[in-house]
């Protein structure tokens, strides 16, 4: 007797052929960067370890193992073992700034599927690299900055590319939603990096990077044989992107075209618009995206928002040991509550920004009031577990909710502006210049934060609120022009 076919079986084939190409790409995009932010976590997990309270480690860890000195790892048992965390993120840091700015053009001339796969297998590699200086007894602090840099120039290739995927999958209708929702691979990724990284904190650090490095390495080998880049290759045709006869600029007002502007696989729509599934419009130069208006805005306005996002992604278990004393493990797993934060953020973003039409507004308010609750996470944070908690959560999405609607809805808007008359081949170069800008904020972050932390932690957190100011400063221009669109001025209408 033959079994009735599997019920989920039946709902994929119950769903349009489209709806399942969407949702394929949605998936594996976003087990791509969670996989990525996976192998990125360990670092400032792995920190209180590698510089650990010898009174407070005990007797027992004196000798420690595997050549460490003390109760620490050369060369991170001196008094200035902060300075050189610092240096470790920014070689990382740095390189990914200085990778992006060029990756972008590079993922709009080459295949997505491969440059997305090879870019996760060559990270999984460094990231085990540096995991297994434990094994291997090493303590040359040049051997780990030449894996961060390396694997920091590898990861560039993530953001653009998933971007650009789902961007040419999906047109502009709800997606702040979609991408708020779809952008918690992010904090998603955060999260098991931390779990994974603390389950061998305290026994073997080195696996707590070697196995991150397996698990991005293997979702790259899965993009390679699952990634579609493209709806024109299975058939499908491309959602409609805006036009300047049909939609607002993106800087005065969001669009509608659909709940996720399906692309249609019929060969009705495919037979009425040969021109373009066979035209291949010029990728755009690197000066001419900086001329699509709101570009030089955003990418600002994330320099400094990311520089919080990504001193909080470096430091935070560092400050939650130093100054609410908890064990390297609680504090990784304390500090994955601002990451949770983080995906409610992305998602409140997200569906504010549809529902009014204003992104620069949707940012512009979470950073202004992101700016006080820093102040008194820092102040009142610790006093009880129960305010660490909620005050991580809400910090979490005051935070990273601006930082996750300007690397995914608002790249992918102006990627697709309405002055580029349809060509959507500047998505990845978009992409990579706000994101790259972001960058350089995400350097600055750790390392000022290594700087200023041995004066104290409220300097930190001061440069931290000043940040979130200038980032809301930078938007002001944008948010005039929303503004002045929703009171029905003409002029604001369009860039």
């Amino acid at each position: 007797m033959r079994a009735t076919l599997a019920p989920g079986v039946r709902l994929l084939r119950a769903l349009p052929r489209d709806s399942r190409y969407r949702g394929l790409t949605l998936v594996l995009t976003f087990l791509c960067y969670a996989s990525y932010h996976l192998s990125r976590k360990p670092l400032s997990i792995v920190k209180s370890q590698l510089h650990l309270n010898c009174s407070a480690a005990g007797a027992d860890r004196l000798n420690g193992s595997n050549g460490t000195a003390g109760c620490s790892w050369v060369p991170f048992d001196q008094d200035n073992y902060k300075e050189l965390f610092g240096a470790l993120d920014n070689a990382f840091l740095v390189a990914y700034a200085i990778g992006m700015f060029v990756s972008g053009i590079f993922g709009e001339r080459l295949p997505l599927r491969y440059y997305l796969s090879g870019g996760m297998v060559l990270s999984g590699l460094f990231t085990a690299l540096f995991g297994l200086g434990y094994f291997w007894d090493i303590h040359a602090l040049w051997y780990f900055i030449v894996m961060q840099i390396c694997n920091g120039l590898v990861q560039t290739t993530g953001w653009p590319a998933v971007v650009a995927c789902v961007g040419n999958w999906f047109g502009k209708g709800k997606r702040g939603l979609i991408m708020g929702i779809w952008n918690s691979h992010t904090s998603v990724g955060n999260i098991l990096g931390s779990l994974i990284a603390g389950a061998w904190v305290s026994s073997a650090w080195g696996l707590s990077f070697i196995v991150p490095g397996i698990v991005i390495a293997a979702v790259g080998v899965v993009c390679f044989f699952f990634l579609v880049e493209h709806p024109e290759d299975v058939g499908c045709s491309p959602p409609l992107h805006h036009t300047a006869s049909e939609e607002k600029d993106p800087e005065g007002g969001m669009p509608d075209d659909g709940p996720l502007s399906a692309s249609s696989c019929t060969s009705l729509d495919r037979s009425e618009s040969p021109k373009e599934a066979t035209e291949e419009p010029e990728a755009i130069s690197f000066l001419g995206a900086l001329r699509i208006p709101g570009v030089v805005e955003f990418s600002l306005c994330l320099l400094f928002a990311k520089l919080v996002s990504y001193t909080f992604l470096y430091w935070l278990p560092l400050y939650i040991v130093n100054v609410a004393h908890f064990g390297a493990k609680e504090a990784g797993d304390l500090s994955t509550l601002f990451d949770v934060g983080g995906i409610l953020g992305g998602i409140i973003a997200g569906l504010v920004s549809d529902y009014t039409g204003g992104r620069a507004t949707t940012c512009c308010t979470m950073l202004v009031v992101a700016a006080p609750m820093l102040f008194l996470y820092n102040h009142v944070g610790q006093n009880s577990i129960g305010t660490s908690i909620a005050m991580l959560i809400v910090c979490g999405g005051l935070v990273n909710g601006p930082y996750a609607l300007i690397t995914t809805a608002v790249s992918a808007d102006l990627g697709t502006h309405e002055s580029l008359r349809g060509n959507a081949k500047a998505l990845s170069t978009v992409t990579a210049i706000i994101d790259g800008t972001g960058s350089v904020g995400a350097a600055l972050g750790p390392l000022l934060a290594g700087l200023l932390s041995p004066t104290g932690w409220n300097n930190v957190f001061y440069m931290l609120i000043a940040a979130d100011v200038l980032a809301c400063l930078l938007l002001c221009r944008v948010v005039l022009k929303e503004v002045r669109a929703w009171c029905g001025c003409p002029a604001t209408r369009r860039g």
